[in-house]
């Protein structure tokens, strides 16, 4: 599930909960909730951290296993 690859994405490139929350806008709680599958990401979070970690949107959401970069 995607939620795994967020919270792989994130710890591969050592950072906190807190770190990525701020790059989205919003709460270390509400980042929470996203990562542990409890509620759903908008779109437009998956686009900010796609360009964020440099990765395909479908490798974001762990449709494909081989990232690939976006530029």
């Amino acid at each position: 599930m995607y939620y795994q690859r967020l919270k792989d994405l994130r710890e591969d490139h050592d950072q906190k909960q807190e770190d990525i929350a701020s790059v989205l806008g919003i709460t270390r709680q509400q980042y929470q909730l996203y990562e542990s599958g409890k509620r759903e990401m908008p779109m437009h979070l998956f686009l900010i951290l796609a360009k964020y970690y440099n990765v395909s949107l479908d490798y974001l959401a762990g449709l494909v296993d081989t990232p690939k970069k976006l530029y």
